[in-house]
């Protein structure tokens, strides 16, 4: 592949330019390079626990400058689209405080939820007109009942991701997929929206931020099943790092097979 096939680069986060509050080695050096040889760069997450800001205050503390505007978060994404398609629905969001605030911000309606209600109270389940899965580290009974409530009343069934787990230094913990998961069991039903990786939501904001046509792009992430498989659905050129959730064994098994597959990040730089 030639060089001047790739103008943007599109970068996974968890797994492939940190883990938890490090950076991953190789990673500030890789991204000052791309720059240096004019690479445009966008951050991509599905983990919707912080805002735009700070991601990229984040990145720049790890010794990646980027601005919010290079940061692009599945509860962005995913409120840029309701924003847009159905502004006046009431969302019931099992999610943490930073997913509310950013639904909140592109003017949607969020169902608020007293913190000393009685656990075994429900909203009334009439007054919602979407569910919104998100990673909640703070789930409990309360908002998977009201949640399946609001279902079985017919209401809309959205997720900002579906990663079953999320990678941290001490080892993956559950994510939003296994809530999903949980709720398409007891529900019979099965979530309508995805707004981040897989999604092609998500990769079209990055696209139409760098500016570039998905086979101008390349996709860098450490997993098959979303960075991968989105990127090649896409068009995109694609990289695999074996330093997140990954193994090398597993991609022979995989019906999604990357463009390039990395043992750390340092190689990106061989091949584009």
């Amino acid at each position: 592949m030639k060089k001047n096939q790739i103008n943007g680069i599109i970068f996974d986060l968890d797994g492939t330019l940190y883990l938890g509050d490090a950076a991953l080695p190789g990673a500030p050096k890789v991204c000052s390079e791309l720059r240096r040889q004019g690479m445009r760069l966008i951050f991509v997450s599905n983990k919707p626990l912080d805002g735009r800001e700070a991601y990229a205050a984040k990145l720049t503390r790890l010794g990646i400058p980027a601005t919010p505007d290079e940061v692009i978060t599945s509860a962005h994404v995913l409120g840029l689209h309701l924003k847009h398609t159905s502004p006046a629905l009431r969302l019931y969001v099992i999610g943490e405080e930073n997913t509310r605030a950013e639904l909140s911000r592109h003017g949607l309606i969020v169902l608020d939820e007293r913190l000393d209600q009685d656990p075994r109270e429900v909203i009334d389940p009439r007054g919602i007109d979407a569910v919104v899965v998100a990673f909640d580290r703070t789930l409990d009974y309360r908002k998977l009942n009201t949640a399946y409530q609001a279902l079985m009343q017919g209401a809309h069934f959205y997720a900002t991701n579906a990663d079953k787990t999320c990678p941290m230094p001490g080892g993956a913990i559950p994510d939003a997929g296994a809530t999903i998961q949980a709720l398409e069991t007891i529900t019979g039903r099965k979530v309508e929206l995805i707004a981040g990786k897989p999604s092609g939501l998500i990769l079209k904001q990055a696209s139409e931020t760098l500016g570039l046509p998905p086979d101008r792009c390349m996709m860098v992430g450490d997993r098959i099943e979303t960075d991968i498989c989105m990127g090649v659905e896409a068009g995109m050129h694609t990289a695999l790092v074996l330093t997140g959730v990954t193994r090398r064994e597993e991609i022979e098994e995989s019906g999604v097979q990357p463009e390039f597959v990395l043992e750390t990040l340092s190689d990106l730089l061989d091949v584009i």
